[in-house]
């Protein structure tokens, strides 16, 4: 497809509410217009910078509705950006757990192996 997206994610975008019912040919087959592609597009793009599917639903809500602008959707960007935030913080904490039990390995206290007695 022309968004560069597979049919099972256009289908999971319908379903929830990313994109809307589209019209059918007499075939059956879906008939999705340039904008539908531009939707597509832009959700992804949206889920690029960390948007969940849930906020991306009410992002495009809002610009549906015609109030959306950059000021008044920036907000959401924002909690993106504390949730990557939060991810990195919990990363380098697994880092600083891994350099330690590495460390401790390699000074002969492993505990990566524990035997039985």
């Amino acid at each position: 497809m022309a968004a560069g997206v597979t049919v099972d994610t256009i289908r999971f975008y319908e379903r929830r509410g990313v994109l809307p019912e589209p019209d059918r040919r007499p075939s059956g087959y879906r008939d999705y217009p340039a904008e539908i592609v531009e939707r597509i597009r832009l959700a992804r793009s949206l889920q690029g910078v960390g948007l969940t599917l849930d906020e991306i639903v009410d992002a495009l809500a809002a610009h549906d509705a015609g109030g959306a602008t950059c000021d008044s959707e920036r907000w959401r960007l924002d909690v993106a950006l504390e949730r990557v935030e939060q991810r990195i913080a919990d990363l380098q904490a697994v880092r600083r757990t891994i350099r330690r039990t590495k460390a401790r390995c390699e000074s002969g206290a492993c505990s990566l192996i524990t035997v039985a007695d």
